[in-house]
């Protein structure tokens, strides 16, 4: 059953300094041993770009999932709740809604549970305008590389 859409007004930005792009937030919360696995099933799907960049996803550091089965589903009940160590991983989404339900559909299909936590939330996301701001002297590239920075961009 399909349910109501849910009316959301996201803020137009006029500016010269970035632009702004509707699309879904997607965070899966996955055991942390296959969290890779779910990012390359989503890859597979779309590139996950932003900006001048592809692949941007998010992984949290492992937390705790917690839930109990009703033996309503292909497991059987559980007295009490039980634990899994798992990670947030989350990215854009920008697009159709083909391509989010193929994205999805990858998910599902990659994901070990039977019901995947997942969670869509439309929202709104900035890029930069290209050219902008380069000579900050808060960007990597305008002092001394911290370890973060890739080696390919020191």
């Amino acid at each position: 059953m399909k349910q109501p859409e849910i009316p959301m007004t996201l803020p137009d930005f006029d500016n010269d300094r970035f632009t702004a792009e509707q699309g879904l937030r997607i965070v899966v919360q996955v055991p942390e041993t296959r969290a890779a696995q779910i990012v390359e099933a989503v890859l597979a799907q779309a590139a996950l770009r932003y900006g001048d960049y592809d692949s941007v996803t998010f992984r949290t550091a492992a937390g705790v999932q917690q839930f109990r089965a009703l033996g309503s589903g292909r497991n059987a009940a559980t007295e009490t709740a039980v634990e899994v160590p798992c990670q947030e991983l989350s990215f854009f989404l920008a697009g159709n809604e083909a391509t989010a339900v193929e994205v999805l559909r990858a998910i599902y299909a990659a994901h070990p549970y039977e019901e995947p936590v997942v969670f869509v939330t439309p929202c709104l996301r900035t890029c930069h305008i290209a050219g902008r701001d380069e000579d900050n002297p808060n960007r990597f590239w305008n002092s001394p590389a911290e370890d973060w920075v890739p080696q390919e961009h020191r």
